[in-house]
C-alpha cells in the first residue's frame, strides 16, 4: 500500500497583473484578482468548473458540502498569509 501524499493544488501567480489561480481536485479552479480600491484592495474570487468528466455532478455534489463556506474562508485567509510571507517559507497551501 502506498502512503497518502499531502494534497497541494497547482498555483499560477502573476504579481504584475494582481492575479492568482488555484487548481484543486477534479473540478475546481479558483481565480483571484486584486485591484486598487479606496478602502485598500478589492479581491475578486471566481470559481470555475474545469472537470473533464461528469461536469454535471459538480453542482449536485457541492450541495452536500456542509460547512464549506466556513472552510473556504479559512483557507483563503491561510493562502493570503502564505503568499505574504517575506521569508519564502511556505506551508502546504491545500
Amino acid at each position: 500500500m502506498v502512503p497518502a501524499q499531502p494534497y497541494n493544488p497547482g498555483f499560477e501567480v502573476d504579481a504584475e497583473r494582481g492575479f492568482l489561480a488555484r487548481r484543486g481536485g477534479w473540478w475546481y479552479r479558483g481565480e483571484y484578482t486584486v485591484e486598487e480600491d479606496p478602502a485598500g484592495a478589492l479581491i475578486t474570487h471566481r470559481v470555475y468548473n474545469v472537470a473533464s468528466w461528469s461536469r454535471w455532478a459538480v453542482p449536485l455534489a457541492n450541495r452536500f458540502f456542509v460547512g464549506f463556506a466556513g472552510r473556504a474562508g479559512e483557507g483563503f485567509e491561510r493562502m493570503l498569509g502564505d503568499l505574504a510571507r517575506p521569508d519564502r517559507e511556505r506551508r502546504t497551501l491545500g
